[in-house]
């Protein structure tokens, strides 16, 4: 596998990442857009609205007979949250050029849909069509109200809430159900127009081979744009620092309390300077050799689930667990001293080394799906080396216990979110 960055203009760049394993190529276009509560939900309704019909196919059922005549292609579209930046991806994955039957290029045909869709939007008066409008806003408001319902994923967006607070990382990445209900078809195309004009652009190529011209296409309709000189995304920066602890406590009527506690890390940033986080964190709370894992869960019984993830961007770790109401405060003593034992070097030669060899396998096994090498490049886009998921591997086989102990010794607590039921508070 083989990568190569090519310039397409202000703002705008095409990655090549070359594998042969895959019968498809997949296409994708990210948008990069600073984080901001007043723009969110018009942003993060785009992608689904642009992917839904255009002005060439102004409804789905002219959409998707456009699809199958390339061979059953598949289209989508995802709104993330990337640091301090809102990531809009539309892509497509198309079987590769070889297996067309009338000699056409099946990758270009497959670019010049996403270029339609893109560029081409369904709209009348500078406003987005009414019908097609309403039908997205619904999606995304029963979208927003799945991860309400859904309370794993409702406390640890209230942490991230309250431990970013005023800082664009709290924002929720599809916004609040108001923002969503608020968008008018005047104001998401003039949310789609200042994209167009002011959104970092990566284009991702996943597959064998790019046929003559491809990137040289995007740049020519990018030309049309009057784009102005964009910055590639900067790194984000951590929580801000507090003297005591922030804890929030949030009663519903729910039958199982959630435990969210936020730490922050003196590594942050790209993998140059973050990655001995990865290892510490999953020592901490990654698979079934973590410290939470046979410890606070199995062990001691504290938690039906407890488990520790990182935003190495954000210098962030979060541990997440479900927990009987009276035993809260037990399991965050727990958790606090599995830290604390990381800290002193109190983990085995077996921990450590399952750790390495796990986070080497999952590396690995990114070559296996074409989604998700295009959701590794568009996580390292402000790397300062565009390193593969074979490079990042071969890093992390050279970090020593030691390098483990120090990064845990600069994890400190910052926040934590109780929810509990309402009898309980």
């Amino acid at each position: 596998m083989s990568e190569k960055i090519i310039d397409l203009g202000k703002g705008a760049q095409g990655l090549f990442i070359k594998n042969s394993r895959f019968n498809t190529t997949l296409i994708s276009f990210n948008f990069y857009l600073p984080l901001a509560k007043e723009t969110v939900a018009d942003y993060a309704l785009l992608p689904f609205i642009l992917t839904s019909c255009s002005k060439k196919y102004p409804d789905f059922s002219l959409l998707n007979y456009k699809l199958s005549r390339l061979y059953g292609a598949r289209l989508d579209a995802s709104t993330e949250k990337y640091g301090d930046y809102q990531l809009l991806k539309i892509k497509i994955s198309v079987i590769n050029d070889r297996f067309s039957l009338d000699g056409e290029s099946l990758v270009n045909r497959a670019s010049d849909m996403l270029l339609e869709l893109i560029f081409n939007p369904n709209t009348e008066n500078e406003s987005f069509l009414e019908t097609d409008l309403c039908r997205e806003k619904r999606k995304a408001i029963e979208h927003i109200k799945s991860e309400i319902s859904e309370k794993r994923v409702y406390a640890k967006n209230r942490l991230i809430e309250e431990m970013f607070k005023d800082q664009p990382y709290s924002v929720a990445k599809c916004g609040k159900i108001e923002d969503v209900e608020a968008i008018t078809g005047k104001s998401l195309y003039n949310a789609w127009v200042k994209m167009l004009k002011t959104a970092f652009l990566r284009v991702n190529v996943v597959g064998s081979s790019i046929p003559s011209g491809f990137f040289e296409n995007i740049t020519e309709k990018l030309g049309t744009i009057p784009r102005e000189d964009i910055p590639m995304p900067k790194n984000s920066a951590p929580a801000c620092s507090v003297k005591t602890v922030n804890t929030v406590t949030e009663a519903m009527d729910v039958k199982q309390g959630k435990l969210v506690m936020g730490f922050t890390s003196q590594l942050f940033g790209n993998d140059d300077n973050s990655l001995p986080l990865m290892i510490m964190c999953d020592i901490f709370g990654g698979g079934p050799y973590s410290k939470l894992f046979s410890n606070v869960r199995e062990k001691m019984s504290l938690c039906y689930y407890c488990s520790a993830s990182s935003v190495r961007q954000k210098g962030l770790i979060t541990v997440e667990s479900g927990v009987e109401f009276e035993n809260t405060d037990k399991a965050k003593t727990a958790i606090l001293n599995q830290l604390d034992a990381v800290k002193k070097g109190d983990f085995s030669d077996f921990e450590f080394s399952s750790s390495i060899k796990s986070i080497c396998d999952s590396l690995f096994s990114y070559n296996d799906s074409q989604n998700a090498l295009d959701s590794w490049y568009c996580a390292k886009v402000n790397n300062d080396n565009l390193y593969s998921p074979e490079d990042i591997a071969n890093k992390i086989k050279n970090i020593t216990r030691e390098d483990i102990i120090n990064t845990a010794k600069g994890v400190k607590l910052h926040t934590v979110y109780k929810l509990v039921g309402r009898e309980n508070n």
